[in-house]
């Protein structure tokens, strides 16, 4: 497993694989990382990437991920800025360093277990349906997500457009099978699903006793 020393940006968040991350940089210690970063240009995208962790009451969590600095969108004259990020590499903390005003950490790469990192196809596509039918639910008429195979981290994919309690993120961050990871993301889904009927039931009740006079 592939080592090196790491900036931390510890978030009440969990960062996904393929997600996309706005963030405002307004404290100090972070506007030093992130320039630091934007100058190292040494990642994919020609821009360094940094260390995305969940902040716990104990500390911060010993999964995290990589993102990578998409754009600087906004510069502000006081110095904060505007970026988007993408979520990239998972990390597993090894140990960490505060010889800077910013966390780091030595942080060992991981992937899936070998053998584990491709959904069935039938799973693969209950879980695309399930998507489709909450996406309805939660978002105005006519609007669609498309996510095309292969299907190699579509568990990440969904789970970044949904509401999901962050420890069950944090889970599926952690965890090494596509397989179980997909499994555990449909799951959720028909959990959600009743939850949106009863909600939408409510609101016509709702809009109904607003809006209907009784007959005479």
């Amino acid at each position: 497993m592939e080592e090196l020393l790491l900036s931390l940006f510890a978030l009440d968040l969990v960062l996904l694989p393929g997600e996309s991350l706005p963030l405002h940089i307004f404290e100090e210690r972070y506007k030093t990382m992130i320039a630091e970063c934007l100058a190292a240009g040494t990642g994919s995208n020609g821009l360094e990437e940094f260390g995305v962790v969940r902040v716990k009451e104990q500390g911060i969590a010993s999964v995290g991920c990589t993102a990578q600095v998409v754009r600087v969108t906004r510069r502000y004259r006081n110095g904060r800025f505007d970026i988007l990020t993408r979520g990239e590499r998972r990390f597993e903390i090894l140990f960490t360093d505060d010889e800077k005003p910013y966390l780091r950490a030595g942080v060992a790469f991981f992937e899936d277990d070998q053998g584990f990192n491709r959904p069935a196809e039938q799973e693969a596509h209950r879980a695309l349906e399930l998507l489709e039918q909450i996406t309805r639910k939660m978002s105005q008429a006519g609007s669609t997500i498309s996510i095309l195979p292969p299907y190699r981290h579509l568990s990440f994919q969904i789970a970044g457009l949904l509401p999901l309690d962050l420890d069950f993120k944090q889970s599926l961050l952690a965890a090494r099978s596509e397989k179980e990871r997909l499994r555990e993301v449909i799951n959720a889904m028909q959990s959600i699903l009743p939850q949106l009927e009863r909600a939408a039931n409510a609101r016509k009740k709702a809009d109904g006793n607003g809006n209907l006079w009784p007959h005479r």
